[in-house]
This record gives C-alpha cells, structure tokens and sequence, in this order.
C-alpha cells in the first residue's frame, strides 16, 4: 500500500468530520452563508480564491506541503489540483482553534529549514524538503527535539486528507457512486440454506 492509499484508508473513518467542517464568516460569500464548502466554492471561485487568512509565504508553504501529502497519481490530481490549500484557508476561520497550531507549525517549519539549509520551506529542493518531512513525518522514528513539528505535521496531514477526500475529486478517487436504484430480489436461496431459513420461506 503506497502512501496515498494509507493516507486514503484513514481518512476515510474521519471522512464524516471532513464533511463536518461548515459554516464561516469568511468569502466567498456564498460559503460564509452556507455549511459546507464544497458544494457552495465553484471552481471558477477556487481559481480566484484569495487567501483569507494566511499570508502569501504561508498559503504557498500550505500549497506545496499540501502537494507532498497527496501527489497527482495516475487517477487524479494532488490536493491543489483538488482545491485542498483553499479548503484549509477556510478551515481557519471557521475553526479558530487550527489557527495558532498550524502557523505556528508553519514557521516552526521555516525556522528549521533556515537552520538546516539557510532558506524556508517553499524556497528549498525537492530533496531539502524531503529531508525535511522525514523528521516529521513518522511519529515512531521521531526525534525528541522534533516533536513539535510531528504534532503539526500529524494535524496538517489530517487537514489536507480531510479536505481532498470530501472535495469532488477526492470522492470520485474513492470511487464513491452515490445511492443507485435497485431491483433487490431477497435473499438467494443459497443464502437462505446458509441461515437455515429455506424451508421457511419456501
């Protein structure tokens, strides 16, 4: 099982708190005057999103960790294509209490990369930020001197998991049809010899 698809498997037990994740008083407007952002954010509205709560440098640190978290596969686009780093910027606001951890978490992150390579998070290679996210990235193989980043990494993680698995994308990537009609027969016999029930029904 490759990352994605962990990161798939478990988010889909907190998928209900992704749905859950309503009501703001931020723009666009129509998502301020609704509960869910999903379905009330156009994509023509994700396109032109202005952030409303991080900053320039925070929301791209948001876009290209976002990107690491859940990368484009063969069967959908990484979690900016999904709209995922404007999920978040709404989530902000409509759950003040992320707001502290996750920019805190966000400069911790600048902090160490200024110390390790002279430059933030968004400015370092590939390979910089990797080295990076492998420090943080596995709880059980953490340093202590890490743990800070861990617990943000760990909330940041759910965040862009809750947010692409409850996005449009997110949901056909899961392969989700909906309620489809059906001209259900009962049991089959067979199931009904299983449950020693045939006799009783024939």
């Amino acid at each position: 099982m490759d990352r994605r698809e962990a990161l798939k498997t478990l988010s889909l037990g907190t998928l209900a708190a992704g749905f859950a994740m309503t009501g703001c008083q931020s723009a666009p407007k129509k998502a301020a005057e609704q509960p869910e952002f999903w379905k009330h954010v156009t994509e023509e509205e994700l396109e032109k999103w202005n952030s409303q709560f991080f900053t320039d440098h925070e929301f791209e640190t948001v876009r290209q960790l976002g990107n690491m978290i859940i990368p484009a596969d063969k069967r959908s686009g990484n979690a900016e294509d999904a709209g995922v780093p404007q999920f978040i910027d709404f989530t902000m606001l409509d759950r003040p209490h992320y707001q502290t951890p996750i920019r805190g978490g966000l400069k911790w992150l600048d902090v160490q990369c200024q110390k390790r390579f002279n430059t933030t998070f968004v400015d370092c290679t590939e390979l910089q930020k990797k080295e990076m996210l492998d420090e943080i990235a596995y709880p059980d193989q953490a340093k202590p001197e890490m743990q800070q980043g861990v617990n943000f990494f760990n909330q940041f993680r759910d965040l862009v998991a809750s947010g692409f698995w409850s996005s449009k994308m997110g949901i056909e990537d899961i392969g989700y049809i909906g309620n489809q009609p059906s001209d259900w027969q009962g049991c089959s016999h067979e199931a009904l010899e299983h449950l020693d029930l045939a006799d009783e029904t024939s």
